[in-house]
């Protein structure tokens, strides 16, 4: 066993008292339902408390228990999830829900096994579930915690390596409070959330200071460590918002691509990126263009750089207006132009809605 797990003072007490002083006040706190921590968790993935607030109200607003997301239409839940991104996360959660329905006679279940168990759960969720609902003596250990526990005791075994992994858990559990679990883990990770934090830390005021090895060597900034980068991959995207009087046409994603089972508009993807003359020169803009007749560029084409885990999409909008329908449209949907909210598209796309409406009140949209 690390030497770091040998004689580890206690924290509990200075972090309890510091969170009770100084927590935010947020909804899935005040409660003890596992099915409402459980759609926090999921929301507040990859996903900053400021922005998933209002989607966590909105979403258990319509989806209140297991039964009512279990039963929902599939494109309803992914249109409460719409902006949020990693949509895998909500179709996980209906997964789950369906999961809780059959397996578990539509009880949440309330055992560490059981809810990891469910689809899209692993063993963060599962103990921060079980520890805020049922108060079971299980330490999260999510990006929060690993960052104050780096740093507190100066670790430099990289954090997404199988022996960091091994030895931070071992930790987590070695410094959890069992006799009041929910409470410290809330704390431990509000912790890192609000002074902690991943650049520029509030030293002054972390009640856990006068124990940090990072601090006493004036090395916060170096830790935690990390062995290696994703290698992120750029893609080029082209989408034409085709116009032909009050309709355009759309297109859902299918396979295990991003975004999957969302809609976007028309797309071509090139290996690099290409002004919009070379973009017509193409054989795939040519063969779809095909019988359209006159083509007229509107507007400000639209650039944007969106970056996921591991890719960078490089993205141009242009909203074309055409004469005649498209003839080859078998892999598209035709839409009413007025309809298109109706629909679940990714932030991306979203941005370009917004972007255009701005360009329609600035009368550039001629």
């Amino acid at each position: 066993m690390p030497d770091v797990l040998e004689n580890i003072p206690s924290i509990s007490e200075p972090l309890i008292d510091w969170y009770e002083q100084n927590k935010r006040d947020l909804p899935w706190r005040e409660t003890k339902d596992p099915y409402t921590i459980w759609i926090s968790e999921i929301i507040l993935q990859q996903t900053r408390v400021a922005q998933g607030y209002d989607y966590f109200v909105r979403f258990v607003s319509r989806f209140p228990d297991v039964q009512s997301l279990a039963e929902a239409p599939e494109d309803e839940v992914m249109k409460h999830w719409e902006g949020l991104g990693y949509y895998s996360r909500a179709r996980n959660l209906q997964y789950a829900a369906r999961q809780v329905m059959s397996e578990f006679h539509g009880v949440f279940p309330d055992t560490y096994e059981g809810v990891l168990s469910l689809k899209g759960v692993g063993e963060y969720t599962a103990a921060a579930v079980c520890s805020f609902a049922y108060g079971l003596p299980y330490a999260v250990l999510d990006g929060n915690v690993y960052r104050v526990m780096s740093r507190l005791f100066a670790l430099d075994t990289p954090i997404d390596s199988g022996a960091g992994k091994k030895l931070f858990s071992e930790l987590a559990a070695s410094l959890l409070d069992r006799r009041q679990a929910a409470t410290y883990n809330q704390a431990v990770m509000e912790l890192g959330a609000l002074v902690c934090t991943p650049r520029s830390p509030r030293c002054g005021v972390c009640p856990l200071s006068g124990k940090c090895l990072a601090l006493s060597r004036n090395k916060t900034e170096r830790f935690p460590v990390k062995q290696g980068k994703v290698v992120v991959k750029p893609r080029y995207f082209n989408y034409l918002h085709l116009v032909c009087g009050g309709t355009t046409w759309i297109h859902r994603r299918t396979g295990n691509d991003i975004w999957r089972n969302l809609y976007e508009l028309v797309l071509i993807e090139t290996e690099e990126e290409v002004s919009f003359e070379q973009l017509q020169a193409g054989e795939p803009f040519r063969r779809l263009m095909t019988g359209v007749g006159k083509i007229e560029l509107r507007g400000v084409p639209v650039i944007r750089k969106h970056v996921l885990s591991h890719r960078i999409i490089y993205a141009r909008f242009y909203t074309l207006h055409i004469e005649r329908e498209l003839q080859d449209a078998e892999a598209y949907i035709r839409v009413p132009s007025e309809n298109l909210s109706d629909y679940v598209f990714s932030r991306l796309t979203l941005d370009y809605f917004d972007e255009l409406e701005k360009q329609r009140q600035m009368n550039l949209l001629f």
